[in-house]
């Protein structure tokens, strides 16, 4: 008797993930959304620099610049770790955006904000907000790439011919992992590092490598 209640006490508990939103996962989330709204709207102007100068170089490359678009929702799913933060804080990122007001209107800012958010988090959700690494990250990237690059062939390119949506998905594809993907996740892991978020499972984990 005495011997089982030794086991069974000195056995660590199976510590169970929670996937319940929190209130500071909320502020948080919104928080990372509004800042990533703000990159959002700089970008809608600083991409014309590059797209002017890409445009002549082959069709369809100018998608080397979507990555900026899309981080948003990969950094916050990286975070929260919550079903739902990607297509929350990539849609919260959108919004702002369109508030301030862009050159492709409201609607449409917004649509492009819930399907590239879409495609990240489907990735997170094929893990089941399990795995939060690097590879993973740069496919949630991809993801947001790959869905945002399709309905912008949908709604803004289309009749375009094989050449152009080739090349226009591997360039947003490849701007996607690197800048949405990489990126973030390295921007998770500095946050993480400085103690700002030790209340999260990504804050905690880096106070562990310390």
């Amino acid at each position: 008797m005495h011997t089982s209640t030794s086991t069974s006490t000195s056995t660590p508990a199976r510590t169970r993930v929670s996937l319940r939103w929190r209130v500071v996962d909320i502020v948080v989330a919104s928080v990372i959304g509004v800042a990533s709204g703000l990159i959002f709207l700089l970008w809608n102007i600083g991409y014309l620099g590059p797209k002017a100068l890409l445009d002549p170089l082959l069709p369809g490359l100018q998608g080397l610049l979507d990555g900026p678009w899309l981080f948003a929702g990969v950094l916050g799913a990286l975070i929260i770790r919550k079903p739902g933060a990607a297509i929350y804080t990539e849609v919260l990122a959108a919004v702002v955006s369109a508030l301030v007001g862009n050159q492709w209107g409201g609607f449409l800012t917004l649509e492009a904000g819930f399907v590239q958010g879409l495609g990240a988090e489907l990735i997170f959700l094929l893990f089941f907000y399990r795995r939060f690494t690097l590879p993973v990250a740069a496919l949630a990237g991809a993801g947001a790439a790959l869905a945002g690059g399709i309905n912008n062939l949908v709604l803004w390119f289309a009749g375009a011919d094989t050449l152009f949506v080739v090349v226009y998905l591997i360039s947003t594809v490849v701007s996607g992992v690197v800048l949405a993907g990489i990126l973030s996740w390295l921007l998770a892991r500095g946050l993480a590092a400085t103690g700002a978020l030790d209340r999260f499972a990504i804050g905690r984990e880096a106070r562990g490598r310390v």
